[in-house]
């Protein structure tokens, strides 16, 4: 049992790490731009497919750097010749452009890769066993995965929280006028905010594309999944993003591991009260897990676990 809670817990931060890398970049982009993108994830996805490509190329390394500043590019441009275009017909023209432009960039994919998995290796440096614990191996990658993201955490808060383009940054949410007044380029901020959203989602990519698996319908799977973690946490609440990506991910990961039905938890009798959904395993419903925690925290506290009711 020690062992189950262990890795499960282990596998849980890892996985909720990467949903943060992900929503961290949503929540700054809907934080200054009130945009909650959809295509978000298709950011993800691309950062996978650049790190293949650059990696069979040229190594492993240099695509951990260069994908993620080629995915952060691509955003700014889609901002400043896409979406900036769009801001001024309303919300609902840009989460329609959005959502249009995840369909247009997933054909790309296919066009260009094709529609199966590629072949996206683990790097031959990182490609060991990190330590063993219960006879049970943890592999040196994941590990790895799970530095780099606290590390981004942590770059990401001393950034927006200790410096002079943080403060313009965090200005810019919520007094733009006043910020432009104050000579900055707020058109040019949200631009580069954007595009650095955009980039934290391909470095997600890049990193997770080795070790999950790299394939047209990887942005398809993650995305719905993004949305749930920042409403539980708070719409524009980048603190709430990060308990709630830890929170799901262990939530799912648990529900996994251990492979109980409600029957086995609170006996036959109370649990026969659902009918067969009683004698369901707990692994089996675990994908809707984090939406019955959406639905939860929509009825009891809609603002989410950090929000407030002006997000």
């Amino acid at each position: 049992m020690l062992e189950i809670i262990t890795f499960s817990t282990l596998n849980g931060v890892l996985y909720g790490m990467l949903l943060f890398m992900m929503a961290s970049g949503l929540t700054l982009i809907f934080s200054m731009m009130g945009v909650l993108n959809f295509a978000h994830a298709s950011f993800y996805m691309i950062g996978a497919y650049f790190g293949f490509e650059i990696s069979r190329r040229i190594g492993f390394w240099p695509g951990f750097v260069i994908a993620p500043l080629l995915v952060g590019a691509v955003g700014a441009l889609i901002e400043r010749y896409g979406l900036r275009r769009v801001h001024r017909f309303g919300h609902v023209a840009e989460l329609l452009f959005t959502f249009g432009l995840a369909f247009v960039i997933e054909e790309l994919v296919n066009m260009i890769w094709g529609k199966l998995p590629v072949d996206y290796r683990v790097p031959p440096l990182l490609d060991f066993v990190a330590f063993r614990l219960f006879d049970t191996t943890y592999p040196a990658y994941r590990m790895f995965m799970l530095v780099t993201a606290i590390a981004m955490f942590a770059f990401l808060m001393i950034v927006l929280k200790r410096t002079r383009v943080g403060l313009i940054i965090q200005a810019a949410l919520t007094h733009p006028n006043m910020v432009a007044m104050l000579g900055h380029d707020v058109p040019t901020i949200f631009m580069l905010t954007f595009g650095v959203g955009a980039a934290l989602a391909g470095l997600a990519g890049v990193i997770a594309g080795p070790a999950l698996v790299t394939q047209p319908s990887m942005a398809g799977l993650l995305g719905p999944i993004l949305f749930v973690v920042i409403v539980v946490g708070g719409l524009g609440s980048l603190g709430g993003a990060f308990v709630a990506s830890l929170l799901i991910g262990l939530i799912q990961t648990f529900a996994v591991a251990i492979n109980v039905s409600l029957a086995d938890i609170v006996g036959k009798g109370p649990a026969s009260l659902l009918g067969e959904l009683g004698s369901v395993p707990l692994a089996q419903i675990a994908p809707l897990l984090p939406y019955l925690l959406l639905v939860l925290v929509l009825i009891f506290k809609p603002t989410g676990l950090f929000g407030n009711r002006e997000t």
